[in-house]
């Protein structure tokens, strides 16, 4: 990406002049469908931009033509005769701009389950690519990475092999990239994990992690993420440079490879802030942060803004949002991650957006005089949102259903009049929100002889447990009398083996009459007056020193936990209207993983309206982000965490968190929980944009917001 004196002038006015004679009426055509750019005519065409619609281009008149309407596309790369773009569809490559191929062989499938009226047929697609990245000496040397694994082409995308896995379980790899050191090098960077690298031309090679230099998260030895790897190097024998960025601190670094280590060349002041899509370019390296094109001078390491890039990247249609581009000039600049250019606050203009509220127990306004006092604590905290169990924490339903499909598998238990309930919260301006708890379920756990039920490897319904080794002196009458407690003999005679049952009952996430059932629920009560649908257990079980022995009976072949969250995800998506919150692992909004629970931000963000991490700090490691003023962890986690939480979801998501209202007996709790406890929480979330937030309290209580 190499700066013109002039050329973005140059660049700015010819594309204006054409646009505006184009005329407002003519931009928001639709392209014709009909590609005429080569890459022998490619200089005509001053940008090329991958957008949701596909790949589309900009010529020296103005004129806006598609290339390839195949899908979405986010990530454009260009050599003297090759373009690849990386879309929904997978790594697609032309010579010609003209004819694109697919290039995904060897790459993992993902499955997606559809299911419509009693039918069920499959989606097969290549698994999400996360990043893909051409070697700059040597063109045919592709890298490319999923969640979880990284993979090499040596023929330029026509077949990939897996490279070895990582010695880590935990998902959440974000960028790759390689060189040659001499030896051919491939890097990735891990949410959790930092750099590591392997050579795969030496037998036995490893990943070896590289962290020295890189700033680590606060008070835990984990390098913060690192959002993107750009590598300049001209032949095999030349030393390379490479440059790193940070996703959530504005920071960049240069690797000193003898030594292992990196050096910090740019940063700034922020508390927090994203560098993302490192172009490198003979004089400059290139990047994006918040609402900013700036590149550095590898010389005296000053950084500019650059306007120039600015304005280019606005000439394209309105109608036509670029997710990458590439601006064609004589430095062919390639930027990605253009999301983040963004202007603040562009999910306000959801009618999901802006809410603060608090969660109520249902049973507690069955009651008018309950309700009142409700209504009150929202007035007097100034709220205007509220989350009621429909579906509840056992299954029950909480509400009296007309669809009889509901009623044959549900259980109405004490319900509520939802009817006037609903009038009476439209009438005071209060936005309503159905809580469902989707996969947790006791009711359906036992119908029908466990047909919905996670089974165990010995075909019996599964129940998570722990055990525990006590002395027979300690285990009192009351403990033989627990029926969630089970007693085997241990080696010694003085002791027994406590087993211990998790109280969770959970049926099968992958089942497509369960999704039936719940997008049910969902269309009646939203036809009935609520304001927007949550789930909350819309994950797989976690807890349990037994949890390998789950097995799933409803998983069809090619499917695994974050296809079955997004192939639900989509069901009810086709049949609910309303806005659609989901709940979720503090941690799964923290780092870029789905791990054990099916939760991946990045793939369930296009399908839902809100996402409600729960970072009670309670939940954390009580000395997480605990520095000084220690009293300050509850802002800290909360303002943090929101912010993450959106750069992961790529800002295309409204993030309110939950805010833990209550005590807990952790460490932490008892020196500092008070109401000023829960208001840094609300400070924090607050400072991080206008997503929203809801209290949680399980009984209902509030004192402590005041």
């Amino acid at each position: 990406m190499l700066y013109m004196k002039n050329a973005g002038i140059l660049l700015f006015l010819l594309v204006s002049n054409s646009i505006c004679a184009l005329g407002q009426s003519e931009r928001r055509q639709q392209p014709p469908a009909e590609p005429s750019v080569t890459v022998s005519n490619a200089i005509s065409h001053v940008m090329f931009a991958g957008t949701n619609e596909g790949l589309f281009t900009i010529n020296s008149a103005g004129r806006t033509e598609s290339l390839w309407t195949g899908g979405s596309v986010k990530k454009i790369l260009n050599t003297t005769d090759t373009w690849v773009i990386l879309s929904n569809e997978g790594i697609l490559i032309s010579k010609d701009m003209q004819n694109w191929e697919k290039r995904n062989q060897g790459l993992p499938v993902k499955t997606i389950k559809i299911y419509n009226e009693g039918k069920k047929t499959f989606l097969n697609m290549v698994q999400e690519v996360k990043d893909i990245e051409i070697n700059p000496v040597n063109p045919q040397i592709m890298v490319c990475n999923t969640k979880d694994r990284v993979f090499l082409s040596r023929n330029q995308g026509q077949s990939w092999t897996a490279l070895a896995s990582l010695p880590y379980q935990t998902n959440g790899i974000k960028a790759v990239a390689s060189a040659y050191m001499p030896q051919l090098t491939v890097f990735l960077s891990h949410s959790i994990y930092g750099i590591h690298y392997i050579q795969p031309d030496i037998a036995g090679s490893k990943w070896t992690e590289i962290e020295t230099g890189i700033e680590k998260q606060e008070t835990t030895n984990n390098p913060d993420e690192i959002s993107d790897i750009a590598v300049i190097q001209s032949n095999e024998s030349v030393k390379p440079e490479i440059y790193v960025s940070q996703t959530f601190r504005r920071r960049i670094y240069k690797l000193d490879w003898e030594k292992k280590s990196f050096s910090n060349i740019w940063k700034d002041n922020s508390v927090f802030g994203t560098v993302d899509s490192l172009f490198p370019e003979k004089d400059e390296l290139y990047f994006i942060y918040e609402g900013t094109v700036a590149s550095i001078d590898y010389k005296d390491l000053r950084m500019r803004q650059r306007p120039d890039i600015q304005r280019s990247i606005r000439m394209f249609p309105s109608n036509l949002k670029p997710n990458c581009i590439i601006i064609n000039n004589s430095q062919r600049i390639q930027l990605s991650e253009l999301w983040l250019l963004n202007e603040p606050g562009t999910m306000t203009n959801n009618i999901a957006a802006n809410k603060e509220g608090l969660y109520v127990p249902v049973h507690h306004v069955v009651l008018n005089d309950g309700l009142a006092n409700y209504r009150d604590v929202i007035n007097k905290a100034g709220l205007n949102m509220i989350v009621l169990d429909m579906k509840d924490d056992e299954g029950r339903l909480r509400f009296t259903p007309k669809n009889s499909a509901i009623s044959a598998r549900g259980r109405s238990f004490r319900p509520l009049d939802i009817d006037p309930f609903l009038q009476d919260m439209k009438k005071q301006g209060i936005y309503t929100i159905a809580r469902i708890t989707a996969f947790k379920d006791r009711e359906l756990f036992s119908r029908e002889n466990s047909k919905y039920a996670v089974w165990d490897r010995s075909g019996k319904p599964w129940v998570g447990y722990d055990d525990a080794r006590r002395k027979k002196t300690d285990i009192t009458e009351e403990d033989r009398r627990n029926s969630r407690l089970q007693f085997f003999p241990a080696n010694d005679p003085d002791y027994e083996i406590v087993r211990e049952l998790n109280d969770e009952r959970w049926v099968d996430p992958y089942s497509e009459e369960i999704w039936d059932y719940i997008a049910n629920i969902s269309v009646e009560l939203h036809e009935r007056g609520f304001d927007e649908i949550q789930f909350d257990y819309i994950r797989f079980p976690t807890d349990g020193q037994n949890l390998n022995e789950a097995r799933y009976r409803w998983q069809d072949s090619g499917m695994d936990m974050e296809s079955a969250i997004l192939s639900f995800l989509r069901h009810v998506r086709s049949r609910v209207k309303a806005p659609i919150s989901i709940c979720i692992y503090g941690a799964n909004g923290w780092y870029r993983t789905g791990a054990r629970t099916g939760q991946e931000v990045e793939l369930l963000a296009p399908w839902v309206d809100v996402i409600c991490p729960m970072y009670y700090p309670s939940h954390f490691e009580q000395h997480f982000l605990a520095q000084n003023p220690p009293e300050m962890r509850p802002w800290r986690i909360y303002y943090i965490g929101t912010l993450r939480n959106d750069r992961i979801g790529r800002g295309q998501v409204i993030i309110r968190p939950w805010a833990q209202a209550f005590f807990l007996n952790v460490s932490y709790d008892r020196r500092y929980y008070n109401n000023d406890y829960v208001r840094r929480q609300i400070e924090g979330v607050r400072e991080a944009g206008k997503g929203g937030f809801a209290y949680w309290n399980m009984g209902g209580r509030y004192d402590d917001i005041f």
